[in-house]
């Protein structure tokens, strides 16, 4: 992004601040919610982090019917570890030996919180929005991540409704690992698909 571009985004992001600040003074003064209701929501919202989807991954690595149940109702099985997703529809994608999934939002920034946290400031870069859908590959390398040709990328567009996340192959070497090991393994980058689970030895 160019300085001009960082500069209007720094300058849009401070009037939405001071807008949200206005309108949340006003709800507080009208009785609709109380201070304390603000805090307890931001804690909340603080204490969602990646650690939640790894779990649901580490679960569906070693739990072949949990895995099938997430497939097939990723919010289904979010709640049944106690992740609740609300109204929104979670999808999980698996990878496979021949498929790597990657996920971005084109229009906006539209990601899984409830399950990753805060979304990293590059998902929200309008550099990452539009080149991970025309060259995938290119932008994974440059995370880090090398793709064999061979592997299909499939990039799936969030929207306003439904929320992905990416269910990424089990590294090999883990088979002894506890499920809680397994989690460790999962980062949050994974769980997007701009990176691998880390190898047990990291």
């Amino acid at each position: 992004m160019s300085e001009t571009d960082n500069s209007a985004g720094a300058d849009s992001r401070g009037y939405y601040r001071r807008m949200q600040s206005a309108i949340e003074e006003l709800l507080i003064l009208k009785g609709v919610f109380t201070g304390a209701d603000v805090e307890r929501e931001v804690a909340a919202m603080e204490s969602r982090d990646p650690g939640r989807g790894a779990k649901m991954v580490a679960r569906a690595w070693v739990d072949p019917a949990y895995k099938a149940r997430a497939i097939e109702n990723g919010s289904a099985a979010a709640e049944e570890l106690g992740f609740a997703v609300g109204p929104l529809r979670l999808i999980v994608l698996e990878d496979t030996p021949r498929v790597h999934n990657v996920i971005v939002c084109t229009l906006c920034s539209c990601y899984p919180r409830m399950l990753l946290g805060l979304p990293p400031e590059w998902y929200k870069n309008r550099n990452y929005r539009s080149r991970v859908v025309r060259e995938p590959r290119q932008v994974l390398q440059e995370f880090g991540t090398h793709i064999p040709d061979k592997v299909e990328i499939r990039v799936h567009d969030s929207t306003a409704d439904m929320r992905y996340m990416v269910l990424p192959l089990r590294p090999e070497g883990t088979e002894h690992l506890t499920e809680e090991q397994l989690a460790e393994l999962v980062t949050r980058d994974s769980l997007i698909g701009v990176a691998l689970a880390n190898p047990p030895s990291t």
